[in-house]
Protein backbone atom coordinates (compact mmCIF):
# COMPACT_ATOMS: atom_id res chain seq x y z
CA UNK A 1 0.00 0.00 0.00
CA UNK A 2 0.77 3.81 0.05
CA UNK A 3 1.55 5.60 2.91
CA UNK A 4 2.84 9.00 4.26
CA UNK A 5 5.61 8.55 6.50
CA UNK A 6 8.14 10.58 8.61
CA UNK A 7 11.38 9.98 9.03
CA UNK A 8 12.63 13.34 10.96
CA UNK A 9 10.87 15.84 12.57
CA UNK A 10 10.54 18.98 11.06
CA UNK A 11 8.43 21.09 7.83
CA UNK A 12 5.45 19.35 6.04
CA UNK A 13 8.35 18.61 3.64
CA UNK A 14 9.46 15.74 5.58
CA UNK A 15 6.54 14.20 5.00
CA UNK A 16 6.96 11.46 2.08
CA UNK A 17 4.68 9.47 0.22
CA UNK A 18 5.72 6.05 0.14
CA UNK A 19 5.15 2.04 -0.90
CA UNK A 20 5.11 0.43 2.29
CA UNK A 21 3.62 -2.83 3.66
CA UNK A 22 0.39 -3.34 4.41
CA UNK A 23 -0.86 -3.68 7.86
CA UNK A 24 -2.10 -6.75 9.27
CA UNK A 25 -5.15 -6.89 12.07
CA UNK A 26 -4.37 -8.35 15.28
CA UNK A 27 -7.12 -10.42 17.25
CA UNK A 28 -10.27 -7.85 17.97
CA UNK A 29 -9.11 -5.58 15.18
CA UNK A 30 -10.42 -4.99 11.68
CA UNK A 31 -8.23 -3.38 8.53
CA UNK A 32 -10.01 -0.36 6.82
CA UNK A 33 -9.62 0.89 3.29
CA UNK A 34 -8.95 4.31 3.71
CA UNK A 35 -11.59 6.79 2.14
CA UNK A 36 -11.07 9.33 4.02
CA UNK A 37 -8.32 10.88 7.14
CA UNK A 38 -8.31 13.14 8.97
CA UNK A 39 -5.56 15.88 9.60
CA UNK A 40 -5.36 17.94 12.73
CA UNK A 41 -3.13 20.83 13.64
CA UNK A 42 -2.03 18.52 16.54
CA UNK A 43 -0.53 16.52 13.42
CA UNK A 44 1.17 19.75 12.34
CA UNK A 45 2.78 20.04 15.93
CA UNK A 46 4.13 16.69 16.14
CA UNK A 47 5.52 16.49 12.68
CA UNK A 48 7.59 19.08 13.81
CA UNK A 49 8.77 17.62 17.28
CA UNK A 50 6.99 19.58 19.72
CA UNK A 51 5.16 17.94 22.61
CA UNK A 52 1.35 18.98 23.38
CA UNK A 53 1.45 18.96 26.96
CA UNK A 54 2.00 14.98 28.23
CA UNK A 55 1.51 13.36 24.86
CA UNK A 56 4.74 11.83 23.84
CA UNK A 57 6.56 12.30 20.56
CA UNK A 58 5.52 9.26 18.15
CA UNK A 59 8.68 7.16 17.22
CA UNK A 60 10.50 7.79 13.69
CA UNK A 61 9.47 6.67 11.13
CA UNK A 62 5.64 6.72 11.78
CA UNK A 63 2.32 7.45 9.62
CA UNK A 64 0.58 10.01 11.07
CA UNK A 65 -2.91 10.65 11.02
CA UNK A 66 -5.81 9.42 14.35
CA UNK A 67 -9.10 9.51 12.44
CA UNK A 68 -10.21 7.17 9.56
CA UNK A 69 -12.80 6.71 7.46
CA UNK A 70 -13.59 3.91 4.86
CA UNK A 71 -14.57 0.01 4.29
CA UNK A 72 -13.69 -3.18 6.50
CA UNK A 73 -11.92 -5.17 4.15
CA UNK A 74 -10.56 -7.92 6.90
CA UNK A 75 -10.92 -8.59 10.06
CA UNK A 76 -8.35 -9.90 13.57
CA UNK A 77 -8.93 -13.43 14.82
CA UNK A 78 -11.96 -13.52 17.02
CA UNK A 79 -13.50 -10.18 15.87
CA UNK A 80 -16.82 -9.92 14.77
CA UNK A 81 -17.76 -11.10 11.32
CA UNK A 82 -20.60 -8.28 10.93
CA UNK A 83 -17.99 -5.14 10.10
CA UNK A 84 -16.52 -7.26 7.21
CA UNK A 85 -17.53 -5.38 4.34
CA UNK A 86 -18.96 -2.21 6.49
CA UNK A 87 -18.48 1.62 5.94
CA UNK A 88 -16.87 2.49 9.22
CA UNK A 89 -15.33 5.76 10.89
CA UNK A 90 -12.91 5.31 14.03
CA UNK A 91 -10.29 7.22 15.96
CA UNK A 92 -7.55 5.44 16.10
CA UNK A 93 -6.37 6.80 20.17
CA UNK A 94 -2.78 6.67 20.76
CA UNK A 95 -1.50 4.43 17.50
CA UNK A 96 -1.63 6.77 14.53
CA UNK A 97 -1.76 5.06 10.78
CA UNK A 98 -4.21 7.47 9.22
CA UNK A 99 -2.51 8.59 6.65
CA UNK A 100 -2.34 5.53 4.51
CA UNK A 101 -4.53 3.44 1.87
CA UNK A 102 -5.01 0.71 4.73
CA UNK A 103 -5.33 1.39 8.67
CA UNK A 104 -6.13 -1.19 11.33
CA UNK A 105 -7.98 0.13 13.97
CA UNK A 106 -9.58 -1.71 17.22
CA UNK A 107 -13.14 -3.21 16.27
CA UNK A 108 -14.21 -1.72 20.01
CA UNK A 109 -13.58 1.77 18.83
CA UNK A 110 -15.23 1.54 15.22
CA UNK A 111 -18.34 3.54 14.53
CA UNK A 112 -20.38 2.33 11.27
CA UNK A 113 -21.13 5.19 9.42
CA UNK A 114 -24.36 7.15 8.62
CA UNK A 115 -25.96 6.17 4.76
CA UNK A 116 -26.54 9.89 4.47
CA UNK A 117 -22.67 10.60 5.54
CA UNK A 118 -19.64 10.12 2.66
CA UNK A 119 -16.86 9.36 4.52
CA UNK A 120 -14.96 12.02 4.72
CA UNK A 121 -17.99 14.11 6.72
CA UNK A 122 -17.64 11.14 8.41
CA UNK A 123 -14.41 11.17 9.64
CA UNK A 124 -14.88 15.01 9.75
CA UNK A 125 -17.32 14.02 12.65
CA UNK A 126 -15.56 11.65 14.49
CA UNK A 127 -13.11 14.03 15.75
CA UNK A 128 -14.18 16.99 15.06
CA UNK A 129 -17.77 16.59 15.98
CA UNK A 130 -17.15 15.29 19.16
CA UNK A 131 -15.02 17.90 20.26
CA UNK A 132 -17.76 20.22 19.46
CA UNK A 133 -20.28 18.14 21.42
CA UNK A 134 -17.78 17.96 24.49
CA UNK A 135 -17.56 22.26 24.26
CA UNK A 136 -20.93 22.61 24.14
CA UNK A 137 -22.24 20.21 26.96
CA UNK A 138 -24.34 21.75 29.20
CA UNK A 139 -24.74 24.85 27.47
CA UNK A 140 -28.03 25.77 26.53
CA UNK A 141 -28.40 28.01 23.64
CA UNK A 142 -31.47 29.80 22.44
CA UNK A 143 -33.20 32.51 20.60
CA UNK A 144 -31.73 34.92 23.72
CA UNK A 145 -28.48 34.19 22.75
CA UNK A 146 -25.99 36.11 20.91
CA UNK A 147 -22.78 34.12 19.98
CA UNK A 148 -19.39 34.83 18.86
CA UNK A 149 -17.33 32.03 16.88
CA UNK A 150 -14.20 32.56 16.72
CA UNK A 151 -12.23 31.21 13.01
CA UNK A 152 -15.77 30.02 12.20
CA UNK A 153 -14.79 28.57 8.32
CA UNK A 154 -12.70 26.65 10.57
CA UNK A 155 -13.57 22.80 11.18
CA UNK A 156 -15.22 23.56 14.51
CA UNK A 157 -16.47 26.84 13.90
CA UNK A 158 -18.07 25.62 11.28
CA UNK A 159 -20.39 23.01 13.40
CA UNK A 160 -21.03 25.90 16.26
CA UNK A 161 -21.93 28.30 13.70
CA UNK A 162 -24.77 25.80 12.55
CA UNK A 163 -25.82 24.77 16.09
CA UNK A 164 -26.03 27.60 17.22
CA UNK A 165 -28.13 28.42 14.29
CA UNK A 166 -30.00 25.41 14.98
CA UNK A 167 -30.51 26.36 18.53
CA UNK A 168 -32.13 29.58 17.11
CA UNK A 169 -29.23 31.99 18.32
CA UNK A 170 -27.91 35.12 16.74
CA UNK A 171 -24.45 34.21 15.62
CA UNK A 172 -21.87 36.37 14.85
CA UNK A 173 -18.76 34.39 12.82
CA UNK A 174 -15.58 35.65 12.86
CA UNK A 175 -12.89 34.82 10.01
CA UNK A 176 -10.00 35.32 7.97
CA UNK A 177 -10.78 37.16 4.90
CA UNK A 178 -13.33 37.25 2.76
CA UNK A 179 -13.64 34.36 0.90
CA UNK A 180 -13.68 32.66 4.23
CA UNK A 181 -16.53 35.20 5.73
CA UNK A 182 -18.78 34.26 2.65
CA UNK A 183 -18.96 30.84 3.64
CA UNK A 184 -19.38 31.52 7.40
CA UNK A 185 -22.62 33.80 5.95
CA UNK A 186 -23.44 30.37 3.83
CA UNK A 187 -23.42 29.26 7.17
CA UNK A 188 -26.53 30.96 8.52
CA UNK A 189 -24.44 33.54 10.39
CA UNK A 190 -26.33 36.66 11.22
CA UNK A 191 -23.01 38.58 10.68
CA UNK A 192 -20.22 37.62 9.01
CA UNK A 193 -16.81 40.04 10.64
CA UNK A 194 -13.33 39.81 9.21
CA UNK A 195 -11.13 39.55 11.61
CA UNK A 196 -7.73 40.44 9.77
CA UNK A 197 -9.12 43.55 9.79
CA UNK A 198 -8.24 45.94 12.20
CA UNK A 199 -12.33 47.07 12.39
CA UNK A 200 -13.98 43.84 13.23
CA UNK A 201 -15.15 44.09 16.74
CA UNK A 202 -16.39 47.82 16.17
CA UNK A 203 -18.28 46.53 13.51
CA UNK A 204 -19.99 43.85 16.02
CA UNK A 205 -20.64 46.45 18.41
CA UNK A 206 -21.79 48.73 15.70
CA UNK A 207 -24.06 46.18 14.38
CA UNK A 208 -25.31 44.77 18.06
CA UNK A 209 -24.14 47.05 20.89
CA UNK A 210 -21.37 47.64 23.31
CA UNK A 211 -20.65 44.40 24.73
CA UNK A 212 -23.78 42.05 23.07
CA UNK A 213 -22.37 38.46 23.12
CA UNK A 214 -23.26 36.05 26.00
CA UNK A 215 -21.46 32.95 24.60
CA UNK A 216 -17.70 33.35 23.12
CA UNK A 217 -16.65 30.45 21.50
CA UNK A 218 -12.50 31.01 21.24
CA UNK A 219 -10.54 28.09 19.47
CA UNK A 220 -7.76 30.56 18.35
CA UNK A 221 -6.70 32.05 21.67
CA UNK A 222 -4.18 34.97 21.79
CA UNK A 223 -4.99 38.28 20.33
CA UNK A 224 -8.05 37.35 18.39
CA UNK A 225 -9.34 35.82 21.48
CA UNK A 226 -8.32 39.42 23.91
CA UNK A 227 -10.16 41.30 21.60
CA UNK A 228 -13.42 39.34 21.77
CA UNK A 229 -13.39 39.23 25.67
CA UNK A 230 -14.23 42.64 25.48
CA UNK A 231 -17.24 41.80 23.14
CA UNK A 232 -18.23 39.35 25.74
CA UNK A 233 -21.66 40.59 28.17
CA UNK A 234 -21.11 40.91 31.86
CA UNK A 235 -22.11 37.09 33.02
CA UNK A 236 -21.50 35.96 29.90
CA UNK A 237 -19.67 32.59 29.42
CA UNK A 238 -15.79 31.81 27.44
CA UNK A 239 -15.32 28.51 26.02
CA UNK A 240 -12.11 28.34 25.37
CA UNK A 241 -10.71 25.71 23.33
CA UNK A 242 -7.53 24.21 20.97
CA UNK A 243 -5.39 26.78 20.64
CA UNK A 244 -4.86 27.09 17.02
CA UNK A 245 -3.01 30.46 17.30
CA UNK A 246 -0.22 28.90 19.42
CA UNK A 247 -0.37 25.32 17.69
CA UNK A 248 0.37 26.95 14.41
CA UNK A 249 3.22 29.03 15.30
CA UNK A 250 4.45 25.98 17.32
CA UNK A 251 4.34 23.87 14.01
CA UNK A 252 5.53 26.79 12.08
CA UNK A 253 8.34 26.89 14.20
CA UNK A 254 12.13 25.63 14.25
CA UNK A 255 11.55 22.06 16.09
CA UNK A 256 12.31 21.72 19.41
CA UNK A 257 12.06 18.69 21.09
CA UNK A 258 12.92 19.44 24.80
CA UNK A 259 10.16 22.12 25.96
CA UNK A 260 6.31 21.64 26.08
CA UNK A 261 3.41 23.75 23.73
CA UNK A 262 2.15 26.25 25.27
CA UNK A 263 -1.22 26.16 23.87
CA UNK A 264 -2.85 25.22 26.88
CA UNK A 265 -1.33 27.82 28.96
CA UNK A 266 -4.63 28.74 30.90
CA UNK A 267 -3.14 32.64 31.29
CA UNK A 268 -3.21 32.82 27.07
CA UNK A 269 -6.22 31.53 26.50
CA UNK A 270 -9.09 33.29 29.07
CA UNK A 271 -9.14 36.16 31.25
CA UNK A 272 -7.93 35.87 35.19
CA UNK A 273 -9.77 35.22 37.71
CA UNK A 274 -9.87 38.96 38.80
CA UNK A 275 -11.16 40.06 35.54
CA UNK A 276 -13.97 37.15 35.13
CA UNK A 277 -15.06 38.14 38.57
CA UNK A 278 -15.04 41.66 38.48
CA UNK A 279 -17.25 40.67 34.68
CA UNK A 280 -19.24 38.03 36.24
CA UNK A 281 -17.72 35.61 33.64
CA UNK A 282 -17.95 32.23 33.18
CA UNK A 283 -14.85 30.57 32.18
CA UNK A 284 -15.20 26.86 30.49
CA UNK A 285 -11.99 25.01 29.53
CA UNK A 286 -12.34 21.82 27.36
CA UNK A 287 -11.97 18.99 29.93
CA UNK A 288 -10.32 16.37 28.80
CA UNK A 289 -11.19 14.21 31.31
CA UNK A 290 -14.73 14.68 30.59
CA UNK A 291 -14.12 13.83 26.61
CA UNK A 292 -11.87 10.96 27.65
CA UNK A 293 -14.61 9.37 29.90
CA UNK A 294 -17.58 9.98 27.74
CA UNK A 295 -16.10 9.54 24.30
CA UNK A 296 -18.33 7.18 22.70
CA UNK A 297 -21.57 9.04 23.87
CA UNK A 298 -20.12 12.06 21.89
CA UNK A 299 -19.26 10.66 18.80
CA UNK A 300 -22.63 8.92 18.93
CA UNK A 301 -24.17 12.41 19.19
CA UNK A 302 -21.86 14.10 16.84
CA UNK A 303 -22.82 11.37 14.05
CA UNK A 304 -26.51 11.80 14.66
CA UNK A 305 -26.38 15.29 14.23
CA UNK A 306 -24.93 14.73 11.10
CA UNK A 307 -27.12 12.38 9.76
CA UNK A 308 -30.64 14.11 10.62
CA UNK A 309 -28.66 17.24 8.75
CA UNK A 310 -28.74 19.53 11.53
CA UNK A 311 -25.11 19.85 11.33
CA UNK A 312 -22.76 19.61 7.94
CA UNK A 313 -19.03 19.80 8.41
CA UNK A 314 -17.13 21.36 5.67
CA UNK A 315 -14.31 19.14 4.45
CA UNK A 316 -10.85 20.66 2.53
CA UNK A 317 -9.69 17.17 0.98
CA UNK A 318 -6.18 16.63 -0.80
CA UNK A 319 -5.22 13.55 -2.25
CA UNK A 320 -3.07 11.87 0.29
CA UNK A 321 0.09 11.72 -1.47
CA UNK A 322 0.01 15.58 -1.01
CA UNK A 323 -0.02 15.33 3.02
CA UNK A 324 2.99 17.82 2.92
CA UNK A 325 0.89 20.43 0.65
CA UNK A 326 -2.12 19.71 3.26
CA UNK A 327 0.04 20.71 6.12
CA UNK A 328 1.53 23.51 4.81
CA UNK A 329 -2.42 24.39 3.44
CA UNK A 330 -3.39 24.67 7.15
CA UNK A 331 -0.24 25.83 9.22
CA UNK A 332 -0.92 29.07 6.94
CA UNK A 333 -4.86 28.97 7.47
CA UNK A 334 -5.20 28.55 4.02
CA UNK A 335 -8.31 26.14 4.62
CA UNK A 336 -11.59 26.32 5.10
CA UNK A 337 -13.50 23.31 7.19
CA UNK A 338 -12.29 20.21 8.50
CA UNK A 339 -8.40 19.23 6.14
CA UNK A 340 -9.40 15.34 4.91
CA UNK A 341 -6.70 13.38 2.72
CA UNK A 342 -7.95 11.31 0.30
CA UNK A 343 -6.19 8.04 -1.34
Amino acid sequence: MHAVRLHAFGPPGNLTYEQVPDPLPVPGQVRVSVQAAGVHLLDATLRAGRRLGPLPLPGLPTVPGREVAGTVTSLGEGTDARWLGRRVTVHLGAAPGGYAELAVADAAALQAVPEALTCAQAVAMIGTGRTVMGVLRGTDLGPDDTVLVLSAAGGMGALLTQYAKHRGARVIGAAGGQDKTAAVSRLGADLAVDYTRTDWSERVRVAYGERPVRHLFDGPGGTLARTALDLLAPGGTHHAYGGSSTLLTDAAAPSRTDAPSTADSPSARTPGPGEAAARGLTVRPLDPAFMQAHKRELEDESLALAADGVLTPLVHPFPLAEAAAAHRALETRATTGRVVLVP
